[in-house]
């Protein structure tokens, strides 16, 4: 954002310390993270600590990005020591990290839900600001951990960057000229919900991102995550399970998929979350607003947006980690969130199954061979008793349950003692979101 680089500018010129960044994970995302904040924000922030279950990884990372010298650290005194001494921390015991007094922002890179939860926890515990790349996480538990975050005192948010952030970046624009929202909408380039990590070995392997990974973007798990944090964070919600998702001849402008949407259900209600499947600019996003005014509809039209009553927004890239550092300054600096949360859920990401499954099985990762994610409201969620993908995995079937079967909490046994089951149930305590297993 325009006014987050002026703020850095100063508060180095002013002989500031740099913003101090500890992060879990050191993948691909990660790794571009620090890549970024090492070539573009030298002396503004900095990457104190790095905690992988490979420790290798991270000190790959730092190499990569410019820092040689990593300290592997297996305690607190020895994190603190290579962190005073202008070490880069590398550990493998990411609860260090979390709880370091010389991190003031937590980032959280990994895509995992039960790992992650006690870091995040930690973190806010600890008065650090929380940074997720991880939509699972925060499309599962989003509601109840920014609720802890705000009573904490800190800054709960997803990144600009991924589609999520970019959509509320563009939302708060399109609300801020005086349009009203009612379509946030994601454009994609391929959706088959029967993708698995066989089906995309190839892609995978030729950006280094892991099968799954890939293959959950291609299954439309992810898209569905994504979708949810911003119905979340706008109070949207989704037109049918599994949105509309329109699919269009590749290159059509997005200004003409959107007349695919009805004017009439959109405007009427609380407005939508969507995503259309071929449209250009991929990979962008878009935001659809109206006015009432007349006046104003004219000056739109002058300035080419049309007749209305819908008008049309978007833009036309999302850059990743390329944008992950204004979202830890605009926390840091100016306590803004890029995207978080404004009540209660109002979507779920719920768990359908990819082939027939047997009683039996083991539902594996996301974007793997047995489940895939779509969006649904919070309110059918519930009233169904449906399976938040989020907390799927590892869960066991009780049934034989055929293709495409939406999963209920009665079909299966969830794994005993996991951290992710008590915050589902405190945040349905929370909202009042009555279930028999919520």
């Amino acid at each position: 954002m325009i006014i987050v680089d002026s703020a850095l500018a100063k508060r180095a010129a002013d002989g500031a310390p740099p913003i101090r960044v500890g992060m879990i994970g050191a993948g691909f995302m990660a790794a571009g993270v620090v890549l970024q904040i090492n070539t573009a924000f030298k002396g503004q922030m900095q990457v104190t600590a790095i905690a992988n279950r490979t420790p290798e990884k991270a000190v790959k990372a730092y190499a990569d990005a410019g820092q040689d010298g990593a300290v592997i650290c297996d305690s607190a005194s020895a994190l603190a020591s290579a962190i005073e001494a202008g070490k880069p921390a590398v550990t493998e015991d990411p609860m260090l990290v979390a709880t370091s007094p010389h991190v003031d922002v937590f980032l959280e890179v990994t895509g995992a839900v039960e790992d992650a939860l006690p870091l995040v926890l930690a973190a806010i515990e600890h008065g650090k600001h929380i940074i997720l790349m991880n939509a699972e996480l925060d499309g599962t538990v989003g509601c109840l951990l920014k609720t802890k975050a705000d009573k904490a005192g800190v800054v709960y948010t997803n990144v600009d960057g991924d589609q999520p952030g970019v959509e509320q970046n563009l939302y708060r624009f399109v609300k801020g000229i005086g349009v009203r929202p009612v379509l946030c909408g994601n454009i994609k380039g391929l959706q088959d919900p029967y993708r698995n990590p066989t089906t995309q070995e190839g892609f995978a392997k030729q950006w280094g991102q892991k099968p799954a990974m890939v293959t959950s973007f291609a299954d439309g798990t992810k898209i569905s995550f994504e979708q949810a944090i911003v119905a979340n964070a706008t109070g949207m919600t989704v037109a049918k399970r599994g949105m509309h998702g329109f699919t269009v001849e590749g290159g059509t402008p997005i200004e003409q998929a959107a007349k695919l949407y009805d004017p009439e259900e959109l405007i009427s209600g609380p407005g939508i979350v969507d995503y259309v499947v071929g449209a250009a600019p991929g990979p962008g996003v878009f935001v659809l607003g109206t006015i009432d005014h007349p006046r104003q509809k004219h000056y739109l039209n002058l300035y080419k947006l049309g007749e209305g009553p819908l008008y049309c927004f978007y833009t036309p890239y999302h850059l990743c980690h390329f944008e992950v550092p204004a979202t830890i300054a605009r926390a840091a600096l100016f306590g803004d969130a890029a995207i978080a949360p404004i009540g209660a859920p109002q979507v779920e990401v719920i768990t359908l199954a990819k082939r027939d499954l047997k009683a039996g099985e083991m539902i594996d990762e996301l974007g793997g061979y047995t489940v895939y994610g779509e969006a649904e409201t919070a309110a059918a969620t519930v009233r169904e008793n449906l399976l938040p993908i989020g907390v799927a995995v590892g869960a066991t079937l009780k049934r034989d349950l055929p293709k495409d079967t939406a999963l209920t909490y009665a079909d299966v046994d969830l794994p005993e003692g996991r951290l992710i089951d008590q915050l589902r149930r405190e945040q349905a305590e929370m909202f009042n979101l009555k279930s028999s297993a919520a």
